[in-house]
């Protein structure tokens, strides 16, 4: 199949299930893509890249030449980007095609206490593709439905506290947030920098590797499956009782799996923390009114954003905008305010001890909620199950370690013990 015929697949999938009438999870269509892919087809073999040809799907706090970037919100509806950030010049140069942007939960799910995952102003609700009962959880919703749905094999989304692990947990595909810092910031709206990455969504680790390869400057090293028997891991058994039933099983089937083939595996407890959202708290204003600086937004701060969900309240206030208010009134001193300073010192002295505690370990299951992942910037991946729960979603098993190389080798020898049982 050409590249043209590909992409052309791809739009009528993304038109019809992912559009209003369907999955809502298409915030805007690229017109150039069929351009785009007209000129790949035209290239020789040697021009080629490592995702030649692929329809790709970005989330719409990403910029991507002559398209919006409103990070879901009418606030920022005139902002049309003027370059593609790093990440998206990155899978272009690798032989992408960037067939448009997903809609996302507004503001990163920042925007309000008690939003729906996958809910914008702009956008409106993104549907689960398994269930419409239920939530397509945030707030990379958009992209992880779109994959989930098949219309395209692969989705860009960001992740400050679980908005791409838990997006593909929740819609049955595999999730990648690299360590913070592995992959360019710019040209994205920010949550909090300390926290954040753009990342990847596939509907396995292995394709899942592949796009996040292509998004960085420099490609991965060929990485092969770990040996299960040469696999140290680690349970946190954080909050594992706030975990489902069903969940926890599938973990303990899991871990069974890793033991009988010689896997050593140790329980260990790191709580989550109540300074991330400090950081988030602190950084959101500081750090979104630096991206609006240079943006072709109308609106430069915080402040205009605040006011004009103020002064539309039938399409701004639905929910409210509660957290937006209090990352403008709650945050004296800003980025130089004792309490932020505080916390990006407990931060320093986490980091420091999570990776002493699990330098010898190549990959962490996660038990149960906890945040500590997120707050020391370390890379997590989810891995797609066998098993279904009672709506048909398959479950899937979250990871994170200090060695990004180690972690995914040990993601590829589960997502294989997984598969070998199907």
């Amino acid at each position: 199949m050409s590249v043209y015929e590909q992409v052309q697949q791809a739009l009528t999938e993304a038109k019809t299930k992912g559009g209003k009438n369907g999955l809502n999870c298409i915030a805007e269509l690229d017109m150039t893509a069929v351009e785009q892919a007209k000129e790949l087809d035209a290239c020789s073999k040697v021009e080629k890249g490592d995702f030649w040809g692929t329809p790709i799907l970005v989330k719409d706090n990403i910029d991507v030449k002559g398209l919006h970037t409103t990070a879901g919100s009418l606030a920022l509806d005139d902002n049309i980007a003027k370059k593609d950030a790093p990440v998206i010049r990155n899978l272009r140069k690798n032989g992408a095609v960037i067939l448009g942007k997903t809609n996302m939960t507004e503001f990163a799910n920042y925007t309000t206490n008690g939003m729906p995952g996958g809910y914008s102003s702009r956008g409106g609700q993104v549907i689960h593709a398994v269930d419409p009962r239920l939530s397509p959880s945030g707030s990379s919703s958009g992209s992880a439905v779109a994959v989930a749905a098949g219309i395209v094999d692969g989705a860009v989304g960001t992740d400050t506290s679980f908005s791409i692990i838990l997006c593909a947990l929740d819609n049955s595909i595999c999730g990648l947030k690299p360590p913070v810092g592995a992959l360019s910031s710019e040209g994205i709206i920010p949550f909090a920098k300390t926290l954040d990455s753009a990342g990847a969504m596939a509907k396995d680790f292995t394709t899942t590797l592949r796009l996040y390869s292509a998004m960085r400057e420099e490609p991965l090293p060929k990485l092969q499956a770990a040996d299960c028997n040469t696999l140290k891991i680690a349970i946190n058994i954080a909050n594992w009782k706030r975990m489902s039933l069903g969940q926890n099983k599938f973990r303990r089937h899991v871990t069974r799996l890793l033991k009988g083939r010689g896997a050593s595996i140790r329980k260990i407890e790191q709580m989550p923390t109540p300074f991330q959202g400090t950081i988030m708290k602190y950084e959101f204003k500081a750090h979104l009114e630096e991206y609006l600086g240079t943006s072709a937004a109308s609106r430069k701060t915080l402040k205009e954003i605040v006011e004009y969900y103020e002064a539309n309240p039938d399409t701004m206030m639905k929910y409210g905008n509660t957290l937006l208010k209090a990352a403008l009134e709650e945050t004296p001193g800003g980025l130089q305010s004792e309490e932020y300073l505080r916390a990006m010192e407990e931060r320093s002295k986490m980091i420091r001890e999570v990776r002493e505690e699990l330098a010898d370990y190549d990959a962490v299951i996660v038990c149960g909620p906890t945040n500590i992942m997120h707050f020391c910037g370390l890379p997590s991946v989810t891995i797609v199950g066998s098993q279904k729960n009672v709506f048909g979603v398959r479950r899937g098993v979250m990871l994170y370690g200090v060695d990004e190389y180690r972690l995914y080798r040990a993601a590829l020898a589960i997502e294989k013990l997984i598969r070998d049982e199907r």
